[in-house]
């Protein structure tokens, strides 16, 4: 199947399920229609004479993947798409070089997925019980991840249309930021920074990354695309600290636009679901192939032989 045989089946497969209401957007869902929105108004200024060949191998905070399109932090929808379905993601990526990224509920076999060789992330939401939140940190740092994410955004727990779905959450101090920093002894990743103030909180915190996200349009109605504050967001932190970015990612064009902006690497959650949908792991792992593989065309053509080296001028808005 190609990419968007891939996506029509899964999105029909998904939606034919109690689960279904999961790919819906916040209230409105305004975030889901300015998504693409914002990622369409911008074109590439093209430069083929001289054209590269373009290698999509980076490392980020001492994990080697073969490209930069990755996994968004997400956890429940999966398991009710397949039997197994956790570990089918897991190896899927692997075998796609790429990363793994789950989100809450904290899946019980961390240690498992682990063990299949792929890059793991695992993210904790700001839990009122702090003490809870406290003991999960420390528990997953002993699963064999790579990363720890720590959702920022989560402050008012998660919504999809009218339903209310995470209200055990409340948002995190600065203070806390830096408790947290002090008790995970690896990399740690802020996700969904939104804005130049936060961004800098974040550097100030400690944070090793943030993730650029409107959390797959799940938290607040009206939040911008990434694209509308990362220029002012990358500024701000002048490499101090990794940037990436989620938030409507769908082909390769849409993540040579987010390495253009300065993001390490591309988050992916729907594409996943409907990869894991439309053929279990091997469509997991089409899903990633197929947009590094036309990330690789588009490079090629824009004069940018790596995903560290796209530049911001490839971009007209």
């Amino acid at each position: 199947m190609d990419l968007s045989e891939i996506y029509e089946k899964g999105k029909k497969a998904i939606k034919e399920r109690d689960i279904g209401f999961l790919l819906d957007g916040v209230e409105t869902e305004f975030v889901m229609r300015n998504n693409r929105a914002v990622i369409d108004r911008f074109t590439f200024r093209q430069h083929c004479i001289d054209g590269t060949s373009p290698d999509t191998r980076c490392e980020v905070l001492g994990v080697e993947l073969s490209t930069p399109v990755i996994m968004s932090a997400m956890t429940m929808p999966i398991p009710a798409i397949v039997d197994g379905g956790l570990m089918e993601v897991g190896q899927g990526l692997k075998a796609a070089g790429s990363l793994m990224w789950t989100g809450t509920p904290i899946p019980q076999d961390l240690k498992a997925i682990a063990k299949t060789g792929v890059p793991l992330a695992a993210n904790v939401k700001p839990l009122i019980d702090r003490k809870k939140m406290f003991q999960a940190l420390n528990e997953i740092q002993e699963t064999g991840i790579r990363w720890v994410g720590i959702e920022i955004d989560s402050g008012q727990g998660t919504k999809v249309k009218d339903r209310q779905m995470a209200s055990d959450c409340t948002p995190l101090s600065f203070s806390e930021l830096k408790k947290i920093r002090k008790t995970v002894s690896l990399p740690l990743i802020f996700k969904g920074v939104l804005s130049k103030a936060d961004a800098i909180k974040s550097v100030d915190a400690g944070a090793d990354g943030i993730i650029i996200s409107n959390h797959g349009a799940h938290t607040l109605d009206y939040l911008p695309h990434p694209f509308q504050v990362m220029d002012e967001i990358v500024e701000a932190v002048k490499g101090k600290i990794v940037v990436m970015v989620d938030g409507g990612f769908r082909r390769g064009s849409d993540v040579l636009k987010g390495l253009a902006f300065g993001a390490s690497l591309i988050g992916l959650g729907r594409p996943i679901l409907y990869g894991l949908a439309a053929n279990r792991g091997d469509g997991v792992r089409e899903v990633i192939d197929q947009i590094t593989n036309e990330l690789v065309r588009l490079m090629s053509m824009v004069g940018a032989n790596g995903p560290g080296n796209v530049d911001r001028a490839v971009l007209i808005d």
